[in-house]
């Protein structure tokens, strides 16, 4: 794996002692499950219509991948949405 400046400071960091690892509060421990599983909460339904070119090849990407081809579309409506996709031109 490879890791950029910060992350290879920090493993250095706790490998040579000068940094340890806390153990979570119990309170800490809850909001963290409640952050995570609200994160991944999926509470709205959609009806999309796609051309049929584009449904077959979601649906060879996501096989690709391995994942169920809804889950493809969900992250990539969320990358878009979070301006992790642009487009070729620019």
């Amino acid at each position: 794996m490879k890791y950029d400046k910060e992350e290879k400071d920090i493993i250095d960091a706790y490998e040579s002692g000068k940094m340890k690892l806390s153990t979570p509060s119990k309170k800490e421990l809850e909001n963290i499950k409640a952050i995570a599983k609200s994160t991944f909460k999926k509470d709205k339904r959609i009806t999309i219509r796609l051309y049929d070119h584009d449904y077959k090849g979601i649906q060879k990407k996501a096989l690709e991948m391995g994942i169920p081809y809804q889950t493809l579309i969900s992250a990539m409506i969320h990358r878009y949405i979070e301006g992790e996709l642009i487009s070729k031109d620019g």
